[in-house]
């Protein structure tokens, strides 16, 4: 438990400190007009109160990132402890903020525009193609995992009750994803938000009643999972930081920003939605990978009639009934649930978005809107059959989540980067190279020795990690020295 409630501290003044560096670094300007007035249309362009958009960015990029990956980030060990700390603080929030305040100071712009803007054509070619599949992928998950736990709760965990539920949610998504964001999206979100945190309390509090004999840093930082019979052929690196993503740092986030700061009023307020956001999905995960260490490691799973071999759905539900009772169990559901749900519609919506700035489609008009919208939502269809089908279905679809998702995330850090860059940041620039850099080399290690890339043997890992993470900083200096 000393290793969980140090990381908590390390969340919090990564917060108050590297946090308010970051901001300096960027140099918010409180006089500018933001693009929620400027711009507004009175569907995506929507002046909201800082609370109101702080809950929002907290529901949009939470989802089961924080859940689920740290549910089986935990059968690392407290290594996942680690990573969801120095993740969160020098990498996932900075990525939020940055690509936040870029897209306010480029009049509300996605994340194909930015890089377009930033890092030239070709780049945004790949990435517009590249976001569209990710963001399939999370409303894929984001269906999926939340039609699981329902399933599970109706006492009813077959294919044919999962489809029931998936129609469910999705008829959702298609009435949140066309309306304007304020008339759904604005007042019922923040609500969400709090059975999610109120979720990750109740379950902090139980952690702190219970104080288990947790692993500890100290007990070494290996793969405990290997060790346990847990996991097989995952080495920490790259598996770790493929497996906890938006606990840690989440490309998705970069879809998700660009549609509250569409919403902010001021350029000052980005420090706590967009960065303060971050941290706090940061906590949630970690209370959820101290959670699970119990559960795989100190006797929880026996202890709730289960084995180490449920899937994070199954641990999710055991544990929000067995810990929090009847009613606490019930709001603690309600917010695995509808984390994953709110941030399926937000990725529809951002799907919707790009492909309508890609093709020049204004969004007022309903007819336009749909004609978008349904193509999207017929893709995910299709794949949400297949991993249905599949019994191993939702492992196997977060591997290639989780890998889109990280490689989004290196798109959205060198954005930063060339902007940085551009602005004369001199050694500031390291505030996003480093991480986009070490993103960079997690990615191409991963797809090199996973079952679902070129499955090369382990042996290589280190060198291929060190080689990418210096090739990616020479290739910038040379870069920079060219357009000097």
């Amino acid at each position: 438990m000393l290793s969980f409630i140090l990381s908590m501290l390390a969340l919090v003044l990564g917060y108050l400190l590297y946090g308010k560096f970051v901001e300096r670094v960027f140099g918010p300007d409180p006089s500018r007009t933001t693009p929620a007035v400027a711009k507004a249309d009175g569907v995506d362009f929507v002046p909201m109160p800082s609370w109101k958009v702080y809950m929002i960015q907290f529901l949009n990029i939470a989802g089961t990132g924080p859940i689920f990956g740290a549910i089986m980030g935990a059968k690392f060990g407290p290594s996942s402890y680690l990573w969801i700390v120095l993740g969160c603080i020098f990498a996932g929030a900075v990525h939020d903020y940055f690509t936040g305040m870029l897209s306010i100071r480029n009049e509300g712009a996605g994340l194909p525009a930015l890089v377009q803007r930033y890092l030239g054509k070709g780049t945004s070619a790949v990435l517009l193609v590249f976001s569209i599949v990710l963001l399939l992928l999370v409303g894929t998950v984001f269906v999926f995992s939340p039609a699981l736990i329902l399933g599970d709760i109706a006492g009813d965990g077959t294919s044919r009750a999962i489809m029931l539920w998936v129609g469910v949610i999705f008829v959702y998504y298609l009435i949140a994803t066309l309306l304007p964001i304020d008339k759904l999206i604005g007042r019922i979100y923040p609500l969400f938000a709090f059975a999610l945190l109120f979720m990750a309390l109740a379950l902090c509090v139980c952690l702190f009643a219970k104080w288990p004999s947790l692993p500890e840093f100290w007990d070494g930082l290996g793969n405990l999972g290997a060790e346990k019979g847990l996991l097989k052929g995952q080495p920490i690196l790259p598996c770790l930081f493929i497996t906890i993503a938006c606990g840690a740092i989440s490309g998705f986030h970069a879809t998700q920003s660009p549609l509250m700061a569409r919403c902010v009023q001021n350029e000052r307020l980005g420090r706590p939605i967009f960065y303060g956001a971050m941290i706090t999905e940061g906590i949630v995960a970690l209370i959820w990978a101290a959670v699970s260490s119990y559960f795989f490691f100190d006797g929880g799973a026996a202890e709730m009639g289960l084995d180490t071999t449920t899937q994070a759905p199954g641990v999710v539900t055991a544990v929000s009934k067995h810990w929090l009772g009847l009613l606490g169990g019930i709001l603690a559901i309600l917010g695995v649930v509808a984390a994953p749900i709110t941030s399926g519609d937000t990725a529809f919506r951002s799907a919707r978005l790009i492909v309508a700035d890609f093709f020049h489609m204004e969004q007022k008009n309903k007819g336009k809107r749909l004609l978008i919208a349904v193509p999207l939502f017929a893709v995910a269809a299709l794949l949400l059959w297949y991993n249905i089908a599949d019994k191993d279905g939702f492992n196997t679809i977060w591997r290639y989540f989780g890998w889109a998702n990280q490689t989004l995330a290196c798109f959205a850090l060198w954005t930063a980067t060339a902007w940085l860059t551009r602005s004369g940041k001199g050694a500031k620039v390291l505030v996003t190279l480093l991480p986009a850099a070490f993103m960079t080399g997690i990615c191409i290690t991963y797809i090199c020795v996973d079952k679902i890339g070129f499955h090369l043997p382990q042996s290589i890992i280190p060198w291929v990690m060190t080689g990418v993470f210096a090739c990616s900083i020479l290739i910038y200096m040379l870069l920079k020295s060219n357009k000097r």
